[in-house]
C-alpha cells in the first residue's frame, strides 16, 4: 500500500506534539528579564524536546522519502513510534517543572529509548517491505548513531540517579549527534 496517508498523519501528529509542548510554557506574571530565570528549566526542557521532535520528523521524511510502499506492520510500527513521541510534551513539562529532578529526568530518558526502540522497529519494518535490495537497507548502513543512542539513553538513566544534570547532558550530547546531518539516505537518492 502507499505511504502517503502514513506521512500525512505522521506530520500532524507532529505537529500536535509540538503545539502542546509549547502551551505548556507559562508566561511570567512579571515583565522585567529576571522573571525568566525560574522559568529556565523549563524552558531548556522545551527545547531539547524540541530538539528531539525535530530530529525525529526530519529522519523520519529522509527514511520515509525513499520507502515507496508500507505494510500493516510498518503502519503498527509508525502508530508505536507515534506514542512514544506523543509522551514528549508530559515528560518535557514534568521534569522542567520540577528542576530537572530525578524521577522526571529518568522517565525522560526512559521515553527517549522506548522513542529510539520504536523508530527502530519502524526501520525495520519498512526494510521488510523493501526486501533485501531496499534503498533503505543500503542507505542505512552500519547505523552507528541509531545503534549508540540507546546505550547513551540507558547511560543517561543510570546517571539520574545519582546526578541528574549529568543525565540531562548525556541527552543533550545526544541530540547533537544526530544535529550533524546524516547524509546517508540522501546519498542514496542521488544515485
Amino acid at each position: 500500500m502507499g505511504k502517503g496517508r502514513l506521512e500525512a498523519f505522521s506530520d500532524g501528529v507532529i505537529a500536535i506534539i509540538i503545539t502542546i509542548m509549547v502551551l505548556e510554557l507559562k508566561v511570567p506574571q512579571d515583565t522585567t528579564l529576571a522573571a525568566l530565570g525560574p522559568l529556565a528549566p523549563v524552558l531548556l526542557s522545551y527545547v531539547l524536546s524540541f530538539v528531539y521532535v525535530g530530529i525525529y520528523w526530519n529522519n523520519h521524511h529522509h527514511m520515509l522519502s525513499i520507502s515507496h510502499r508500507v505494510s500493516g506492520m510498518a503502519l503498527w510500527a509508525n502508530l508505536h513510534l507515534l506514542f512514544w513521541l506523543s509522551l514528549f510534551p508530559f515528560v518535557t513539562a514534568w521534569m522542567g517543572e520540577n528542576h530537572l529532578a530525578q524521577g522526571p529526568t529518568v522517565i525522560y530518558g526512559s521515553v527517549l529509548l522506548m522513542a529510539a526502540i520504536a523508530y527502530w522497529i519502524l526501520e525495520q519494518a519498512l526494510i521488510a517491505v523493501g526486501g533485501a535490495d531496499s534503498a533503505l537497507r543500503a542507505a542505512i548502513g552500519s547505523d552507528w548513531k541509531g545503534k549508540s543512542s540507546p546505550v547513551f539513553y540507558l547511560s543517561g538513566i543510570a546517571l539520574a540517579f545519582w546526578r541528574p544534570w549529568a543525565a540531562q547532558l548525556v541527552y543533550a550530547l545526544t541530540a547533537l549527534i544526530w544535529l550533524v546531518p546524516d547524509r546517508r539516505i540522501e546519498k542514496v537518492v542521488e544515485n
